[in-house]
């Protein structure tokens, strides 16, 4: 039977493969990769920062009860520097000569929730804008436009804003050029419910044909 440390060291190794090193992007999944990589260690319960110090032996404590709490606090340090030492070897170089200097892993994973929750803020923002203003062109292919809005889905979906299927559609119906006009209006009408899935294949096949119809028109 595989031993915990075992179990550990071939989930860690597995999982190491797919954390790319942080670099100032992607806050939150780097985080949520880390936190379970610490966590099959048994090391992330350094980060509480509830995390109460071990006391000293009581004077009267047994030479068993003094080897005990000295045991307990060389593995709590051992854990701290387990932790810190994977926080720092999966950020980049740039971040990782920026945070280096702090001992404490638990002072690196509060300074980087600070500075990168923030930045978060601003950028949620920023993504949400640029969606809602997202405007379809005559001009570009339509599936390539649809893509491109999926996309800013998607990195809002990482930064934990989750835009609702239903608007996904509407969002995608409504931001159509002014040539797709009648088709807008004939998916509209369409007493059929659609998932996101359903109106990409609409518009992928109303594209196709678009695009035969110029072939074979005069």
């Amino acid at each position: 039977m595989a031993t915990e440390a075992t179990t550990a060291f071939k989930v860690m190794n597995q999982e190491f493969v797919k954390l790319d090193r942080f670099d100032g992007t992607n806050f939150n999944r780097w985080k949520d990769k880390m936190l379970f990589l610490l966590t099959v260690l048994n090391v992330a319960y350094v980060l509480d920062p509830n995390l109460q110090p071990l006391d000293d032996p009581a004077p009267d404590a047994t030479p068993e009860e003094i080897a005990k709490v000295t045991e307990l606090k060389k593995k709590r340090e051992e854990n701290k520097f387990t932790c810190r030492g994977h926080i720092l070897n999966t950020l980049s170089d740039r971040l990782h000569d920026l945070y280096m200097s702090m001992q404490s892993p638990m002072e690196i994973w509060k300074a980087l929730e600070e500075k990168y929750n923030t930045e978060r803020q601003g950028t949620n923002k920023f993504l949400m804008m640029k969606y809602f203003e997202f405007k379809m062109l005559d001009s570009v292919h339509i599936m390539d436009q649809v893509h491109e809005l999926q996309i800013l889905v998607s990195k809002l979906r990482d930064l934990k804003v989750i835009i609702p299927k239903s608007l996904q559609v509407g969002a995608i119906i409504s931001k159509l050029p002014s040539s797709w006009n009648d088709y807008r209006k004939k998916l509209l009408h369409m007493a059929e419910d659609f998932t996101v899935e359903k109106i990409l294949r609409h518009l992928r096949i109303e594209e196709e044909t678009r695009k035969c119809d110029a072939v074979y028109l005069p």
